[in-house]
């Protein structure tokens, strides 16, 4: 069996479902939703229609974008990818996009499995890989999506309630997230993290990316400054698991704006930016969206402080007695070319 399973690419560990699979959601989610929303925004401010159109076509591609790229990362063969589009669509109809990673990894295995395993190869791989993720969609998600919303709704209930608290844990938490190898923007939109609790996530997450890109400067140069800051601070998990104390600072900085976020400024976000921080500008772009009426001048200074000028002079002031110590030292966090 194991044999046959190697032979298949079927591969069952945590990193191939939890780190690859969730790790693809975060392109589908962008090639779809969060596209959707930075289009629906100016579609909203600019009047053009063509923009608003383009949003609602992304949102209702965002089952099929899934399935796509969670088949595509379980190096699903053609007619299993194909057919993938189907189960994403299925799947996050009825779950969400829990529903959809489920639905598509249980119907990407098992149509590789039976894939070119008989004549009629293009009846039978499609016909397997769409009835199973179907089932799955119809038996699993709806209960599963019935989870992500409660305990979302938990988060961001004890986000009002306890905003300085929940602002550091929600910050934090969702700020490693981003910098590890799976998705936060993923997170956030599983659990419908919007509002306050989506803020704090903002702040996190952009306290990795522009904290590091400061942090490592010296190292990487305006190349890795943008790479980072506008890219991903996942870039930097090689040197994290070289050297952890390079973490602390942009983490512990997070620790600051994460209620500077929540209890100063009041910040929000929505589910679709929440996670994503200063990647293409989506997480300030979300903000906008979510505070847009009301926010005023106060949403304005709070995302530039808490989006970009904090988050650098943070870290780049917590680092200092860690490089003055030793802990860091030049070169800790040079990107590969």
């Amino acid at each position: 069996m194991k044999e046959f399973l190697k032979r298949k690419g079927v591969n069952i560990s945590v990193k191939t479902y939890l780190v690859d699979a969730m790790g693809a959601m975060a392109f589908g989610l962008f090639a779809s939703l969060l596209i959707g929303t930075i289009f629906g925004t100016l579609g909203d401010k600019t009047g053009i229609q063509i923009f608003l159109t383009m949003k609602e076509y992304c949102t209702s591609a965002t089952g099929p974008a899934l399935g796509i790229a969670i088949a595509y990362a379980l190096k699903a063969p053609q007619l299993v990818l194909f057919s993938a589009a189907t189960v994403g669509f299925a799947g996050n109809s009825l779950g969400g996009p829990v529903g959809a990673l489920l639905a598509t990894i249980v119907a990407a295995e098992l149509g590789k499995i039976v894939s070119k395993e008989t004549r009629i190869d293009i009846l039978v791989t499609p016909a397997v890989t769409i009835f199973s993720g179907t089932v799955i969609a119809m038996f699993v998600g709806p209960g599963v999506a019935g989870f992500m919303t409660w305990f979302g709704n938990v988060v961001k209930a004890a986000t009002e309630m306890q905003p300085f608290l929940m602002g550091i844990l929600v910050a934090v938490l969702i700020g490693v997230a981003l910098t590890l190898p799976i998705s936060s923007a993923a997170i956030c939109i599983m659990l419908t993290l919007d509002g306050l609790a989506g803020g704090a996530a903002t702040a996190g997450c952009c306290a990795q990316m522009i904290g590091f890109a400061v942090l490592s400067f010296s190292d990487n140069g305006w190349g890795g400054f943008f790479a980072q800051g506008l890219g991903t601070s996942m870039l930097q998990i090689g040197n994290i698991v070289k050297n952890p104390i390079i973490w602390l600072p942009p983490t512990l900085a997070s620790v600051i704006t994460g209620p500077i976020a929540t209890c100063i400024f009041h910040l929000e976000n929505i589910a679709a930016g929440s996670g994503m921080g200063t990647c293409g500008l989506v997480g300030p772009i979300g903000i906008y969206t979510a505070m847009n009426e009301t926010g005023g001048a106060g949403m304005w200074l709070g995302m530039l402080l808490v989006c970009f000028i904090l988050p650098g002079l943070l870290t780049w002031l917590i680092g200092i007695p860690f490089k003055k110590a030793g802990l860091i030292k030049p070169g800790d966090m040079k990107l590969e070319a």
